[in-house]
């Protein structure tokens, strides 16, 4: 039969699947030798069979007994006994901490008759314990019986006036008693419970039931914690620190949570239990003051601070009472922290001798370099909030609004700094993104083109801000108040927020960005960031390299650490002025014209490949031949429609519309791209590995590696393949020549495709719109936030990878290739390739390296090193 309940002394700091953080580490305190008031812990097992069955398992009630019994022999007094009472707290504790969001009931026990023995225990401490009691009526009354809190708050409120809680007298309180009652009565067409023994365990079926309620779904939805964990409840002997000036209750770090500095941190409030501190109706003091006001305590409290600290090898964030110059340890976590605290506590740990450094990697995360990356606007002051959007791009940008891309550029150009205001971006905005300094879109989601596009820039970018109403063609915004923006109006945009501000904010360079520009200021944080990285490069298998379509963004990907370049997209060569020579080459009537063309592209494409070979210096370089859904680079077919109906069109134009209307797709990104169009089009891709080869040739030590795109049959890449190798062959030139598996038929019949390929670079981008069966620009606005609301997606699978799916097919392609080609070459280019726990399921399904675009290159390699040194996802929450 299972157990369901545990002692504190049965359990320790590893068993948190069971008994959940809070009664691991009141376990852990316990077997430590610690001031921890007993108790014991009903599983979190007991809570999923609770939620799944809808009534408490088996035998839990008798057990539940069976502990109290022990405790109340412990403590020498029963559970609500009239004339000397034992009181206790039911509290919730999940695996991962959730502050605040389930439920904690004090004082359980208390009743009419058992309020006069607490008051007898306090030495005649009327007003303490009728304090007690009203605490524990408005706490169950909202917990419990889910009755609105602000009743009980504005009855207490009404009676207060301008007076603290601690200037009402025993008289007053007993009276607010009644008054929560009359309350309770009123709203539940019941009675207060009174009995103790129904307190308590209407107390646990609250905090079982908290699981499920709103908030904790939502942070558990922000935080990824598993839906399916369940809270344990801890029920401990309650110890008071509203029994007068000689008691209190505080809340300490070993260490600065903010910042990472060692010292004394923390808030103490005196005659106060725990809510009175979260819930800051008074203010606390500084913990340095406990020293003058109790400095036993205190001196104790530093003790038990650094025995902790070195126990758990971290910083610890605590809550203590102090009952009448006793000190109580209630709870102790490994604390949250702030991104640069992290990699700063990781690094001093490391030189105290608490931790290696191994180990110091696996407690920070590529989120957290993340964070430390991305500039902030600094928290001081003036700003004016007039919309939020989606937080697509972290980041801070400042600029002049600006609604399209070649006015961007222009304004760009001159020296001002701009952002670019769009209802949405296609490919053709890619200049003006490139010039602007963030991107503003109304509609669009987190992968969106305005997301992706500007992530891989380290662009800051909101999205989908829908309270927005963008003229494009007035040059003009509208939002909530009456708010009217136009052109060159300055505005400033919070990629970490989602949030947008009329005017400009102050913003703060990040000093770890210019680290990786090797512009590295002398600071702590840059030197332990330094640290970490240097190690999580020297223990990772996967290599590391780019998404880079341009030398710019080639020599910035060196700079951050990039080993090569895994994805090079030509198309994005195409868009701008040379669009036209695209339009040019489709639109062909005849070779002569096909041909003209090929000639008028050649040259731009080798320069282009020159360029990238030079900033790559001898680095590998990944090259995707055209790979664009064809509506891109023809004219408009519905403009074109129009021009022609309405008798503004030209010869040229009538010619154009029948050659659209030809070519026209119902759904492009399935049509005639990638291999496919490479097939159809004579000669561009030998165009392509021409261009490749004389650029090759140019450039010592140059290492290309071409990549069909889109393939589905074996067939496909062997006749590009065939073209390729003669070329490359007569040109003299070295190259890989393997396929990029975006097509889940791809996937299935890897073992023959492998055959004609020295390299497979999973594009997850493509591979998960087809395995799922949507596409990324139209469903994510449609549905996708109501299905993270059902618990369908844990996270949209266009952020991280589709583990079941997507990173099955991705398994069963490595796995059947490698047996075709032991060697073969396996990485993975999508978007994918910069998340963390992509990266992580990259290593563990043996790719070789992943690729990413330049700015989440040090989040890969970090989160590649801790790949390597866990071997899953080691989980920093």
């Amino acid at each position: 039969m299972a157990k369901y309940v545990y002692d504190f002394t049965e359990g320790n700091k590893d068993l948190k699947d069971l008994l959940g953080g809070k009664g691991a580490n009141l376990a852990e305190m316990t077997n430590l030798g610690l001031p921890v008031p007993p108790g014991f812990t009903i599983t979190s097992q007991a809570c999923r069979h609770y939620l799944a069955e809808g009534a408490v398992p088996d035998g839990l009630e008798a057990e539940v007994a069976e502990h109290l019994g022990a405790l109340e022999s412990a403590m020498g007094r029963k559970l609500g006994q009239a004339d000397d009472p034992l009181l206790v707290s039911v509290r919730s504790g999940a695996k991962f901490s959730m502050p605040g969001m389930m439920e904690t009931v004090l004082n359980i026990g208390l009743n009419d008759e058992s309020v006069h023995g607490l008051a007898k225990q306090a030495g005649g401490n009327d007003r303490f314990a009728w304090d007690s009691y009203r605490r524990l009526i408005q706490m169950f009354g909202k917990t419990v019986q889910g009755i609105d809190g602000e009743l009980f708050e504005h009855a207490l409120e009404s009676l207060k006036g301008s007076r603290q809680d601690t200037d009402l007298s025993a008289e007053e309180l007993q009276g607010l008693v009644e008054t929560y009652k009359g309350i309770v009565r009123e709203q539940t067409g019941k009675d207060f419970p009174s009995d103790p023994r129904e307190q308590m365990r209407l107390a646990v079926m609250a905090v079982f039931d908290s699981w499920n309620a709103p908030r904790a779904i939502l942070y558990r939805r922000q935080e990824r914690i598993p839906a399916d964990l369940g809270t344990a409840v801890n029920i401990v002997a309650m110890v008071f620190g509203n029994l007068g000036e000689d008691s209190g209750t505080g809340v300490a770090f070993t260490r600065d949570p903010g910042s990472g500095q060692q010292g004394i941190y923390g808030d103490y409030l005196q005659n106060a239990q725990g809510e009175d501190v979260v819930a800051g109706i008074r203010n606390t003091i500084p913990l340095q003051e406990l020293e003058r006001i109790d400095g036993n305590s205190f001196d104790e409290l530093m003790q038990i601070m650094e025995k902790l600290e070195n126990h758990y090898r971290d910083l610890c964030d605590i809550e203590f009472t102090i009952e009448r110059g006793k000190l109580w340890m209630l709870q102790t976590r490994v604390g949250k922290r702030t991104a640069a605290a992290a990699f700063r506590i990781a690094t001093q740990l490391v030189d105290q001798g608490l931790i290696t450094l191994d180990e110091a990697v696996g407690r920070v995360s590529g989120d957290q370099l993340a964070q430390l990356m991305f500039p902030r606007f600094a928290a001081d002051g003036d700003r004016k909030l007039i919309t939020k959007g989606m937080n697509a791009s972290p980041g801070a940008a400042v600029g002049k609004a600006v609604f399209s891309s070649e006015r961007a550029v222009e304004l760009a150009a001159a020296g001002e700094d701009v952002i670019l205001v769009r209802r949405e971006t296609n490919p053709d905005d890619l200049s003006g993104m490139i010039a602007a300094r963030g991107v503003l879109t109304s509609r669009g989601g987190k992968t969106s083109h305005a997301a992706v596009v500007a992530r891989g820039m380290g662009k800051t970018c909101v999205c989908g801000a829908e309270e927005l109403e963008v003229f494009t063609g007035e040059r003009r915004f509208t939002a909530p108040g009456g708010v009217t923006v136009g052109e060159g109006d300055v505005i400033s945009i919070d990629g970490s927020t989602g949030e947008v501000f009329l005017g400009e904010v102050p913003v703060v360079d990040s000093a770890v960005v210019e680290y990786f520009e090797g512009n590295a200021p002398d600071d702590e944080l840059v030197r332990a960031v330094d640290r970490l990285m240097r190690h999580a490069d020297e223990v990772r298998r996967l290599g590391v390299r780019a998404n880079a379509d341009t030398p710019e963004d080639s020599a910035r990907a060196v700079r951050f650490g990039a080993e090569g370049i895994g994805l090079c997209r030509t198309e994005h060569m195409f868009l701008g002025d040379r669009r036209q020579l695209v339009e040019d080459l489709v639109l062909a009537g005849d070779a002569d014209e096909r041909q003209a063309a090929l000639d008028a592209l050649e040259p731009l494409q080798k320069a282009d490949f020159t360029g990238i070979f030079e900033a790559m210096d001898g680095r590998p370089v990944t090259i995707r031949l055209i790979d664009p859904p064809l509506h891109e680079f023809l004219p408009d077919l519905v403009n074109l429609s129009i021009k022609v109906a309405t008798g503004d069109a030209s010869d040229k134009d009538r010619t154009l519309l029948a050659a659209v209307k030809r070519l026209h797709e119902q759904n492009p990104m399935l049509g005639l791209r990638g291999v496919r169009l490479g097939l159809v089009i004579p000669g561009l891709f030998a165009m392509q590995v021409r261009a490749i080869a004389d650029a090759a040739r140019a450039v010592p030590g140059a290492k290309p590696e071409i990549m069909i795109p889109l393939v589905a049959a074996v067939q496909e890449l062997e006749a590009v393949r065939e073209e390729a190798v003669a070329i490359l062959k007569e040109a003299g030139v070295d190259a890989l020549i393997g396929t990029m598996i975006e097509t889940p038929r791809a996937a299935l019949t890897a073992g023959q495709v492998a055959e004609a390929a020295q390299f497979f670079s999973f594009g997850t981008n493509d591979l998960t719109q087809m395995t799922w069966g949507f596409s990324r620009d139209d469903v994510e606005a449609a549905f996708f936030s109501r299905y993270l609301e059902m618990g369908i997606f844990g996270v949209s699978p266009f952020e991280t990878l589709d583990r079941d799916g997507v990173g099955r097919l991705v398994k069963i392609a490595a796995e059947e290739g490698r047996k075709t080609k032991p060697d073969l070459k396996l990485g993975i280019c999508g978007e994918h390739g910069g998340d963390p726990d992509s990266v992580h399921f990259c290593h563990e399904a043996g790719l070789d390296y992943v690729s990413c675009s330049p700015f989440r290159i040090p989040v890969a390699r970090l989160e590649a090193g801790r790949a390597a040194l866990t071997g899953d996802s080691s989980d920093t929450r």
